[in-house]
């Protein structure tokens, strides 16, 4: 009878546990956080760790240029250990803004180059309501020039720069690889004497051809320009057979910068016979963000980073 009563006991205890157990709440799927910085991953937003805070050092506010009175200036993450003798510059800009951060804040957004032996540096421009898209133009290819100009005082070969940035910046980074030039001997400034060319882009979600994107839109903040200018800046008209290779990542759903706009670049680059490469990503909006799906979005912004390293080793890397 004992064993009949342990058992019994037994029995109603697993269904009242059962029953509790079914009485919790169903875990709810994380929040969704929105759409990430410049489609960003999520790990390569926080701050860095100690550790990886050991693996660079900086040259900070280097100055290419000024506007106004105002100096143009950008940043050097020099990698401690294995350092490839490659550079990658981030066009650091968000609709034709560009925020400046202390490297040591910045850091983990270029984690992955470090820690593959890549010298990066951060560049800034001038910045709306001021200054307008035309001027960030003007300024990121000056910047590109004294980059170049000085890459060995970094560590790095000139011969391997690339290119990189998203949105705006994907739209700058376009600008620096297909409207570069050898330099012009007779500019006044001395800078613009030397060459600006790079070896390789990467250009997320970018503005090709500003004409069909700006149309309708307000005149306002970086773009309350003369639409004259339109053409000039609009990396679509730059495309010939020089340009460095290469590499387009959209999402196929983003509403802020058409796929069109890469898809042109892409068949325009293909017609000049340059090397290069589109990656759509499914149901991605700009900054590869997906509503409510805040995994998968992460997950495109992982890969699309992985992309993006992997294209500057094929290219950059001897």
């Amino acid at each position: 009878m004992a064993r009949f009563r342990s058992a019994a006991l037994a029995i109603a205890w697993a269904f009242t546990a059962a029953g509790v157990a079914a009485a919790q709440p169903a875990a709810q799927p994380p929040a969704d956080p929105g759409p990430p910085l410049s489609g960003y991953p999520r790990n390569a937003l926080r701050p860095p760790t100690p550790a990886e805070l050991k693996t660079a050092t900086y040259v900070r506010d280097v100055i290419y240029g000024h506007r106004d009175g105002m100096a143009l200036t950008y940043d050097v993450f020099r990698p401690v250990k294995k350092a490839n003798g490659a550079l990658v510059v981030n066009m650091v800009s968000a609709g034709w803004r560009s925020s400046w951060a202390p490297p040591e804040e910045r850091q983990a957004r270029y984690q992955a180059l470090i820690d593959k032996g890549f010298t990066v540096v951060a560049l800034y421009h001038s910045s709306a309501p001021r200054f307008q898209a035309p001027d960030a133009v003007t300024d990121v290819r000056l910047g590109m020039r004294h980059i170049k100009l000085h890459a060995r005082d970094y560590g790095a070969d000139p011969a391997r720069i690339g290119v990189w940035g998203a949105s705006a910046g994907g739209h700058l980074a376009l600008v620096a690889g297909l409207m570069a030039d050898d330099g012009d001997p007779a500019a006044a400034n001395p800078l613009e004497r030397s060459g600006n060319r790079v070896a390789a882009v990467v250009a997320y979600f970018p503005p090709t051809d500003l004409a069909v994107l700006l149309q309708g839109r307000p005149k306002a903040g970086p773009i309350a320009f003369d639409d004259k200018l339109l053409p000039s800046i609009s990396p679509i008209h730059a495309v010939d057979p020089r340009d460095p290779p290469t590499l387009l990542l959209h999402g196929d759903a983003d509403r802020g910068v058409p796929p069109a706009q890469s898809e042109m670049m892409h068949a325009a680059l293909d017609k000049a016979g340059v090397e290069n490469a589109l990656k759509m990503f499914a149901g991605a909006d700009h900054d590869f963000y997906v509503k409510g799906d805040p995994a998968r979005t992460d997950a495109y912004a992982t890969e699309a980073m992985t992309a993006m390293v992997a294209w500057f080793e094929r290219h950059l890397k001897k």
